[in-house]
């Protein structure tokens, strides 16, 4: 598999029905918040992101992911909120903004 190229700019899928629910029955302030990561992620390369201390790109290992994705990964998209995504050649796949921290990491 080859490696992925750090330097492409990220492009987004929001697609995923669960995360779009999320997303738009988000209170109008932290809605606009998560607009505004997203359009930040969009001017973004993949390096800026790995990097980014906003965006704390992190790696969940307490939750499997589906067959046929490596890993899933939480960012910050609000001050109060993460999002669970992965990668996908220069895609970010949205899955799902978590209700609360502890639900990005699969804790009850």
């Amino acid at each position: 598999m080859a490696k992925p190229d750090l330097d492409v700019l990220v492009r987004l899928d929001i697609n995923n029905p669960v995360f779009q629910q999320n997303l738009l029955t988000l209170q109008k302030p932290e809605r606009h918040a998560a607009l505004d990561t997203l359009n930040k992620l969009r001017q973004m390369n993949w390096n800026q992101v790995y990097r980014d201390n906003g965006l704390k790109w992190e790696k969940i290992i307490s939750v499997k992911p589906p067959t046929g994705i490596d890993a899933i990964y939480s960012l910050r998209i609000t001050q109060a909120r993460r999002a669970t995504a992965y990668r996908e050649g220069e895609f970010i796949r949205f899955l799902a903004i978590a209700p609360d921290h502890d639900g990005t990491y699969g804790k009850k």
